[in-house]
């Protein structure tokens, strides 16, 4: 990203616009602090929309942390089994 400064900007508007058109984005400084970037529009909607997209994971993760889910059991007999299973397959190495 290149930076120019707020009177450059002012001076060259025209070119930097043609820069962002082409992809680019232009950040503003004035007194050596950015204070603005230049981007295109489909960078804005595509930022706006993969935090529309954050924002309904994240209600999704919520609603699912207050569901009651049953716990899993598991019988000691398929425990055991599960277990001799390993065991019988590292033995086999």
């Amino acid at each position: 990203m290149v930076t120019i400064s707020a009177s450059e900007a002012r001076q060259t508007l025209p070119a930097q616009l043609d820069r962002v058109e082409a992809g680019e984005e232009v950040a503003i400084s004035r007194h050596g602090r950015v204070v603005a970037i230049l981007v295109s529009p489909q960078r804005t909607q595509r930022t706006r929309d993969a935090w529309q997209r954050a924002d309904l994971i994240s209600n999704r993760l919520a609603a699912a942390r207050e569901q009651n889910v049953p716990a899993a059991s598991m019988s000691t007999e398929r425990a055991e089994e599960l277990i001799g299973d390993a065991y019988k397959n590292r033995s086999a190495r």
